[in-house]
């Protein structure tokens, strides 16, 4: 990406933490608690954040596998019927949501001001996450928005209204949490760009095809493959990815999360390092979203050293 350009990009990230206000819809406070439920990690996060105490936030996913695949059980689903706030991430997320009765007036898109930026795949390799099965990307839309800090600022400020259109009485409050949130957000923005500044066309290439809204933020040159991080490729996927390295000669592989041993060999032996960028899709084992993405930030810095 050129500097000039590199340059107005920010901006517009920079604008959007002074440029928000919440527009508010008359309603009756209330001294309870909101009840909101969230359909991943990083949404329940920036509610936890923008909320503090005037709402509980759940959550229900399991631990294991990928969010964007579940289905929840009929508990879950009862929960998600009762919140007061629905948060959906948008962008062809949890597909289930389509197939339960959720009341329109509960359901927040936090992408839907993004429709404009929202990047479609057509990717027909099928694959799977674990316990979440077997799945496609064909013809779908990229989803990991928050990926992108200048999206994930936008996701938070759509946040930040629907707590302010259930509780006016609080819109200040939910305002000031939300620009601390979203300038975290922009410093993050801020240090990626510095990091990779001047050296974007170096080939890396990516585990998964998860990482295009921050391949697309940072002009980064990246190919993907369909690699989980707990298997070794198999010999199919070996070759395939030799062929890659012939036209894209990457000296780094992107992993979603900490790759098996073999496989770290297998690539270091064709003289390619591994590093970690976790997506944080779902509720980490330590820490938070913007601790996981602060680390995220140190492990990509050294493929742009």
């Amino acid at each position: 990406m050129p500097a000039s350009k590199r340059r107005s990009t920010l901006l517009v990230a920079c604008v959007l933490a002074v440029g928000v206000s919440f527009v508010i819809v008359p309603d009756l406070p209330a001294e309870d608690a909101l009840s909101v439920y969230t359909v991943n990690y990083p949404l329940k996060y920036f509610a936890e954040r923008i909320a503090g105490d005037h709402a509980s936030v759940a959550f229900p996913a399991p631990a294991e596998g990928d969010p964007a695949y579940w289905m929840p059980d009929e508990e879950a689903i009862a929960g998600y019927q009762s919140a007061d706030i629905v948060l959906l991430n948008g962008a062809g997320y949890a597909h289930w949501v389509g197939k339960v009765a959720l009341s329109q007036f509960r359901l927040v898109d936090t992408s839907a001001a993004l429709r404009d930026t929202l990047i479609e795949i057509a990717d027909t390799t099928t694959h799977s996450h674990g316990p979440t099965g077997e799945h496609s990307h064909e013809g779908t839309l990229a989803f990991t928005t928050w990926l992108d800090p200048a999206l994930a600022a936008q996701q938070a400020a759509a946040v930040g209204e629907a707590l302010a259109r259930k509780r006016p009485v609080l819109a200040d409050e939910f305002l000031a949490n939300y620009e601390a949130l979203a300038g975290e957000l922009l410093a993050l923005d801020v240090e990626i760009a510095a990091i990779v500044a001047g050296k974007e066309e170096r080939p890396v290439v990516v585990s998964h095809p998860v990482y295009q809204y921050f391949t697309r933020r940072y002009g980064l040159n990246a190919a993907s493959v369909h690699w989980e991080p707990d298997a070794p490729p198999d010999a199919a996927q070996w070759r395939e990815f030799e062929e890659l390295l012939e036209r894209h000669p990457a000296g780094w592989m992107v992993w979603e999360g900490e790759p098996v041993e073999a496989a770290v060999e297998m690539l270091a032996a064709a003289g390619v390092r591994s590093l970690v960028f976790d997506p944080c899709g779902n509720t980490p084992e330590e820490g938070d979203f913007l601790t996981v993405m602060r680390t995220n930030v140190e492990n990509l810095r050294a493929a742009y050293e």
